[in-house]
């Protein structure tokens, strides 16, 4: 897979739904040749595991849920509730979705167009219904007394999965990371996903950090039982030892880990090839130019570990929370830099409802023309340029002359290929609500050796400039507002 694929995110149930598909091999081959056009390398099919009764009785039960239900699919019924795809029962496909058999049936045909597969794994918790409750409790954060966020169990009251920051999921138990039977089974856990898939997506994957662990959870201590337990911290970090464990087999799988506060290049540093560029996210959707080239050029090299979006399940949908006049640089940028470029099922046709991971399916909604008509020349036009492949940089952006500030809304990014030193790409975004101007010196050699010809891959335009002017001077970028260009150039 390439070292910038391109992640398409689907809720399994909700898609297949939408198709008129039963099981995961029911998918139609126009539905997969359409990913394969628009560039698809990884399909995350979230939500494929296993779901058990008492985590789909939470889901039909919690009440701040069910007023949620009727604002993501007027007229539901109680029949569409199928439980949180985060509350596992079991790492087993399940079975209204084919089980084992149809995923192996759809991953095959998706190899054949050169696009893998991408589940969850979700290290923090279980569902209320694994088997792992019954037989193995140690596995557990638990007390002999109730604590907050705590539920009976076994004689025991065992804790809700959580981040430290909000109240437990009523349809989660919590992992006892201090345990090294708990790690050691979570990474066979991981073992076992990986035989089936060719990436996971990592559920809050910074819980599972060590010193994370031992302040959310220190007010439950942990019993010491001769298995390698500690209660301060000192047991080792799960991720290093879970990703090595998988890559001895499978060299070149994909680590995607949800990530925040922080901590998303500690986790690649743990082994992750990526991690989520929320802070990217949040700067887009509540439109702060000024700050986001300071954060790009600020990741540098690490750019290309990231993952970067407008959306996701967790979030509200780009049509919805991303300003119309924006969203066009916005996708360009997200879909432009370095690192995996993500999109989520949805978001092509302008969908505006929430749609609630509880749920078999999600509203009907018209095809926003608009919206459209923004992606369907920038993924073709992505598709025919050296986005995604190759060597990218970051460019530093000068100002076009000395009292001229604008220069800080642009980012540039140069894509070319190794050894190829007679083109290159420039994805070049103007985020501000302004017109703006810049100039940048590409990084290729033999610059000033030669002129070029720069031609607008979203657009029709050509432009002729002199190798020394460009080598000296740098390339003088004019953008309106929110403007945003692909361009090809060539000696």
């Amino acid at each position: 897979m390439t070292a910038h694929p391109l992640l398409y995110e689907v809720h399994a149930r909700q898609w297949l739904a939408e198709l008129g598909a039963r099981t995961l091999d029911a998918a139609s081959e126009d539905t997969l040749d359409e990913l394969a056009r628009r560039g698809v390398t990884y399909l995350w099919l979230m939500g494929v595991w296993s779901i058990g009764p008492r985590a789909r009785a939470q889901a039909a039960t919690h009440a701040g849920l069910r007023a949620d239900y009727g604002a993501a699919l007027p007229g539901w019924t109680d029949a569409d509730i199928r439980g949180s795809p985060y509350a596992i029962a079991d790492y087993q496909v399940a079975a209204d979705l084919g089980g084992e058999a149809a995923l192996a049936a759809l991953r095959a045909r998706l190899h054949r167009r050169g696009i893998g597969v991408l589940l969850d794994f979700v290290p923090n918790h279980t569902g209320l219904d694994h088997g792992w409750l019954a037989a193995h409790p140690a596995r557990y954060v638990s007390a002999a007394r109730a604590f907050p966020d705590s539920f009976p169990s076994g004689g025991r009251f065992v804790a809700h999965g959580k981040d430290p920051y909000f109240p437990g999921w009523t349809d989660t138990a919590q992992l006892e990371y201090r345990r090294g039977e708990t790690r050691a089974a979570m990474r066979d856990q991981l073992a076992s996903v990986a035989e089936r898939c060719d990436g996971v997506r990592c559920d809050m994957a910074m819980l599972a950090l060590s010193d994370v662990f031992a302040r959310t959870w220190q007010h439950v201590p942990v019993e010491p039982d001769g298995d390698g337990a500690a209660s301060e911290g000192s047991f080792g970090e799960f991720w290093s030892d879970a990703i090595a464990h998988v890559r001895r087999t499978h060299g070149t799988f994909t680590f995607l880990a949800e990530a925040y506060w922080g901590l998303e290049g500690r986790l690649c540093e743990l082994g992750f090839d990526y991690a989520y560029d929320k802070q990217l996210y949040d700067l887009l959707v509540h439109d702060r130019p000024w700050d986001v080239q300071p954060h790009l050029l600020g990741l540098g090299p690490h750019t290309a570990r990231r993952a970067h979006f407008l959306e996701n399940h967790d979030e509200p949908r780009a049509a919805a929370a991303v300003a119309p006049d924006l969203h066009r640089a916005a996708a360009l940028l997200t879909l432009g830099l370095p690192g995996m470029r993500f999109l989520h099922h949805g978001q092509l046709i302008g969908a505006r409802r929430f749609a609630r991971i509880q749920l078999g399916r999600r509203a009907e909604e018209p095809r926003d023309a608009a919206i459209a008509a923004l992606y369907d020349p920038l993924l073709a036009a992505l598709g025919a340029s050296l986005v995604g492949r190759g060597d990218a940089r970051l460019l530093a952006p000068r100002r076009a002359w000395d009292d001229n500030p604008t220069a800080a809304c642009f980012t540039v990014v140069q894509w070319r290929s190794p050894g190829a030193d007679d083109r290159f790409d420039l994805v070049v975004v103007n985020l501000a609500p302004h017109r703006a101007q810049c100039r940048v010196v590409p990084e290729v050699p033999g610059l000033a050796e030669h002129a070029w010809q720069l031609t607008d891959r979203l657009g029709d335009e050509r432009w002729l400039r002199d190798g020394h002017e460009l080598a000296a001077a740098g390339l003088y970028l004019d953008l309106p507002a929110r403007g945003a260009q692909l361009f090809e150039v060539r000696r």
